[in-house]
C-alpha cells in the first residue's frame, strides 16, 4: 500500500498530532483547493487533507451500525515489549505537548486501554486512541514475539 488518506478539519493540528506519534512530513502540497501532505512513520505513510467547512466526524469506534473506514492499525511488535508502558509514555508526551502548545495539541484520548486478544493462533496486545479529529487508531503487538 502506498498510503492511507485522512481528511482532517485542521491540517496543522493533525500534523502536530502525528508528529507526536513519530511521523515526519515528507511532502507538502495542495490538492487543487486545499492543503495536504504526506507523512511517514511507524512503518507506514499517511496523507492528510484539510477539508474546508468540515462536518463532524462519525463515531466509528462506538457506533455499532457505522460502516466504512474504521481505523488504521500500527504494529508495535518490534517497537516495544510493553504496550501499556508505551501508551503511558505516549500519554505523558501528549500531556507535556498540550501544556506547551495548547492551540495545536490536546491531551491524548484513549478509546480502549491495552488488553489481550486472541486472533487466530496468536495472542495480541491491542489499544486504541483517537487522532486529532477523533478517528480511531489501533496499536497492536504480538505477545511472546521472538
Amino acid at each position: 500500500m502506498h498510503h492511507a488518506s485522512i481528511r482532517t478539519a485542521n491540517i496543522h493540528r493533525a500534523i502536530a498530532f502525528y508528529e507526536q506519534l513519530g511521523f515526519v512530513v515528507n511532502e507538502r502540497f495542495t490538492t487543487g483547493y486545499t492543503l495536504a501532505c504526506w507523512m511517514s512513520g511507524l512503518s507506514g505513510r499517511i496523507e492528510l487533507i484539510q477539508i474546508p467547512e468540515p462536518r463532524p466526524v462519525a463515531d466509528a469506534f462506538n457506533d455499532e451500525h457505522y460502516t466504512g473506514y474504521y481505523h488504521l492499525s500500527f504494529d508495535l511488535t518490534d517497537t516495544t515489549t510493553d504496550l501499556p508502558k508505551w501508551l503511558e509514555d505516549l500519554q505523558a508526551k501528549f500531556a507535556e505537548a498540550a501544556e506547551s502548545q495548547p492551540e495545536q495539541i490536546s491531551p491524548l484520548k484513549v478509546l480502549l486501554e491495552p488488553n489481550q486478544q486472541m486472533i487466530g493462533d496468536r495472542v495480541y496486545e491491542v489499544a486504541f486512541i483517537a487522532d486529532a479529529d477523533g478517528l480511531p487508531l489501533e496499536f497492536i503487538r504480538v505477545m511472546n514475539h521472538e
